[in-house]
């Protein structure tokens, strides 16, 4: 009997899996080992993978047209005297200055996923012979197209979790952990009548974890006209407002299977906030908008304040004025949500409970959608220091004839409290998430769920009068009691305890600063960085 399609599969064979794991990590470290060899050129490791995108899209390319087996005509994307072949038979400076002008050539694309790969890239090896390396000895050595999709994303996807790491180009703000991301779609169960988008969509991941999830769950009784749909970005979407960072997220959903490369772009490019949605809206919005609270914007909100910046919003979408940045991200993303759709979305702990313009806009996510979930995430698995964040989860629901809140109850599941991660020695992974998971009951009604039974368990309910009776609407709520504080022999390692003090005290910080601010005050506090 087969499994319902919305009961998740089991996983791969264990040895299959561990073949399969074992296989991109020698492929990730193949390619970490030429991005030392460029660093040591002065490249950081996001340019490297940059290079290194253009390059793998050229090979592959090639690889399709000569293949033996039924090559295509791939001259209308790459047109010959800008392919792989041009680029192989020229050796030193003809060399460096031809792959100079290809990438020049390539840019010219507008709108198309390669348009969106090659826009505005630069070269930026400044040694012939390191350029012929890359070509001659990494590249031209693998046979790429006949990797499949999961073995050259997922190695391309340890590049980049790897240059998230390189904390002095700040690469790690486009960059959410993959274990989040896996349990904010395992819980929202991405479906093939789904529209996917991602409005801060970073490198892709939350966007490639979802077509990921429909292919493992659904692909096999989807029709050929629902596959295709996410190749023309009808199904799934994102935007970025770097180019840069577009760029590698393009190459990772392409290596991933998703797009074509002369199809439309997946990803469009610019400032999400600068206009509402105009008739294309997402019946599922996953996101971690950047860290980093001021935004250097002018909104003007139905309240009819205005704040005077450079650039000017006219959003009469938007319920509060505010330079928040992840308060405007918040309310667009209550914007894009289509009516009946849902959303998941990473936010720092100052959305839930700074006054002013937050009130505002928490009050009308519980009386106009309804705000069923908060996650309260552990400090210690974003690059960004101190960082204290959340995931709300919540619903997009029609007007109510009676003007009742469709919030009745909020889920507050606390997986901070208690929790001890580091990005190297102890790293957040998706087991750590499994309670969460179990707790949220998954395909199952609401009413199904189960507070915990210790009362300093993870897991409780507030009623909607409860939460709107709080001073300033504050959603920051916690009642648990960190055990670690009244065990001096907890275990933890001292760097670990170290580390923490630090990522507490800048969190608190971070967390003064947002009352100052809101209080009127001017106040300037760079985030720390915390290696």
């Amino acid at each position: 009997m087969t499994a319902p399609a919305d009961v998740p599969q089991p996983a791969t064979e264990p040895a299959e899996k561990a073949k399969a794991v074992a296989q991109t990590n020698t492929l990730v470290s193949k390619l970490w080992n030429y991005c030392n060899v460029l660093r040591d050129n002065g490249m950081s490791t996001i340019e490297y993978v940059e290079q290194l995108s253009y390059l793998l899209f050229l090979k592959m390319v090639d690889e399709i047209q000569s293949d033996p087996w039924g090559g295509q005509d791939m001259s209308g994307i790459v047109p010959a005297e800008y392919n792989w072949q041009s680029l192989v038979g020229k050796r030193g400076v003809e060399l460096e200055k031809h792959y100079t002008d290809t990438l020049e050539h390539l840019g010219r694309h507008p709108k198309t996923t390669i348009g969106t790969i090659f826009d505005g890239a630069q070269n930026r090896i400044t040694k012939p012979a390191l350029l012929e390396k890359l070509v001659v000895e990494l590249i031209g050595r693998e046979e790429w197209t006949l990797q499949g999709a999961d073995l050259k994303g997922d190695a391309y996807e340890g590049l980049l979790n790897k240059g998230a790491s390189d904390t002095k180009t700040g690469a790690g703000q486009y960059f959410t952990p993959r274990a989040l991301i896996d349990a904010m779609v395992d819980v929202t169960q991405p479906g093939p009548d789904d529209t996917v988008t991602d409005p801060a969509c970073g490198t892709g991941g939350f966007l490639i974890a979802a077509h990921s999830y429909i292919r493992d769950h659904h692909m096999k009784k989807m029709s050929l006209d629902e596959r295709m749909a996410y190749d023309s970005g009808r199904k799934i979407w994102g935007n970025e407002l770097v180019t840069g960072t577009a760029r590698l997220a393009a190459m990772n959903m392409l290596l991933h299977g998703i797009g074509k490369s002369d199809g439309p772009s997946l990803i469009s490019v610019g400032d999400a906030l600068a206009e509402k949605p105009s008739g294309r809206h997402a019946t599922l919005v996953l996101a971690n908008p950047p860290f980093g609270r001021k935004s250097a914007i002018t909104v003007i909100g139905q309240d009819g304040d205005v704040e005077k910046e450079d650039i000017q919003y006219d959003r009469d979408d938007f319920t509060a004025t505010t330079t928040n940045k992840q308060l405007n991200f918040l309310q667009h993303i209550m914007s894009l949500t289509a009516v009946g759709g849902r959303a998941a979305v990473v936010l720092p702990d100052n959305v839930l409970f700074e006054g002013g313009a937050g009130e505002k806009v928490r009050r009308k996510l519980l009386d106009e959608f309804d705000l069923h979930t908060i996650l309260r995430l552990p400090t210690g698995i974003f690059y960004a220091g101190g960082v204290k964040a959340n995931v709300l989860f919540f619903d997009k629901k029609p007007p109510r004839a009676d003007g009742k809140p469709h919030t009745i109850e909020t889920w507050i599941y606390d997986f901070r409290v208690g929790q001890h991660f580091t990005l190297k020695q102890r790293p957040l992974t998706r087991a750590h998430l499994d309670d969460f998971v179990a707790a949220y009951r998954v395909g199952e009604p609401r009413s199904s769920r189960v507070e915990s039974e210790d009362d300093n368990g993870p897991f409780r309910k507030f009623s909607y009068e409860d939460l709107i009776a709080r001073d300033k609407v504050n959603l920051d709520i916690t009642w648990m009691k960190d055990p670690a504080l009244d065990d001096a022999d907890s275990g933890l390692a001292p760097e670990v305890i170290a580390e923490e003090i630090v990522r507490d005290l800048q969190a608190a910080l971070n967390e003064f600063t947002a009352i100052a601010r809101s209080l009127g005050a001017e106040v300037d506090v760079p985030e720390a960085e915390i290696e």
